[in-house]
């Protein structure tokens, strides 16, 4: 995230209206915007891979899923962020047309450039969520997937896949895939 000098301080209205209108997207961290960069090729790649196998997996269960354009708003601390895929079932997303209150699953794909920022303050903000049940860390440099589970003490508890494992699952929507499609074309340095 850079950011982005043209206003001191926006609201929230005047940030969705603002982000309606721009050709860049801008992530709002309490009143101020980040101008969002563009990303790696693995970093789309496996993005779009999870997309294509959790819409085929949501189909016809009430639950919608969306990939980088969506917005995230995490009202409890002034945010709106752009999750690489996020998962809502909860109907009361369907009133609004630009951003979520409601997900249950919120994945970041790791890049150079924003890895510190997901790991940390992003991730604290994303537990203010009460209805995310998983967060999920997808690793562009080698096959390795972290998800971070929220149990019914409210407890956040790892579970990290690598290639010794083969699969991976993703317990908040009852999930299972294998790390060949996760990763299908993508190519490491």
């Amino acid at each position: 995230m850079i950011a982005s000098p043209q206003q001191s301080h926006l609201t929230p209205e005047e940030y969705l209206q603002m982000e309606e209108q721009s050709p860049l997207k801008h992530e709002y961290i309490d009143g101020q915007i980040y101008a969002m960069a563009g990303a790696s090729d693995p970093h789309v790649t496996i993005a779009g891979n999870l997309f294509a196998l959790l819409r085929s997996h949501v189909r016809g269960s009430g639950c919608r899923v969306y990939i980088s354009d969506m917005k995230a708003r995490i009202e409890s601390c002034n945010r709106f962020y752009y999750p690489d895929v996020m998962v809502t079932c909860d109907p009361r997303d369907q009133e609004t047309p630009t951003y979520k209150r409601f997900p249950t699953l919120i994945v970041e794909v790791l890049s150079d450039s924003t890895e510190a920022f997901d790991r940390g303050d992003k991730f604290i903000d994303y537990q203010e969520l009460e209805s995310l049940r998983e967060y999920v860390l997808i690793n562009t440099k080698r096959q390795r997937v972290e998800c971070f589970c929220r149990n019914d003490e409210g407890q956040w508890i790892l579970q990290f896949y690598t290639p010794a494992q083969t699969s991976f699952r993703l317990r908040s929507i009852d999930f299972e895939g294998t790390l060949e499609a996760l990763y299908e074309d993508v190519m490491f340095d």
